[in-house]
């Protein structure tokens, strides 16, 4: 997997984590969401380029 997309990637996992986390703190059901989605969205993409890794060797 191309190294800028794979750290793209994982810092939008991160961030995803972050809000997660922050919604649960602070009782923002919404913002844990939000923050649960971008981790899966991070996610699906790191399959599709690691998919993508595998199909060129």
């Amino acid at each position: 997997m191309a190294t800028g997309k794979k750290a793209k990637n994982v810092g939008k996992q991160m961030k995803g984590k972050v809000k997660e986390a922050t919604g649960k703190a602070v009782g923002n059901e919404s913002l844990e969401v939000k923050g649960k989605v971008e981790q899966t969205a991070a996610d699906a993409k790191q399959t599709g380029q690691k998919a993508k890794d595998t199909m060129k060797h």
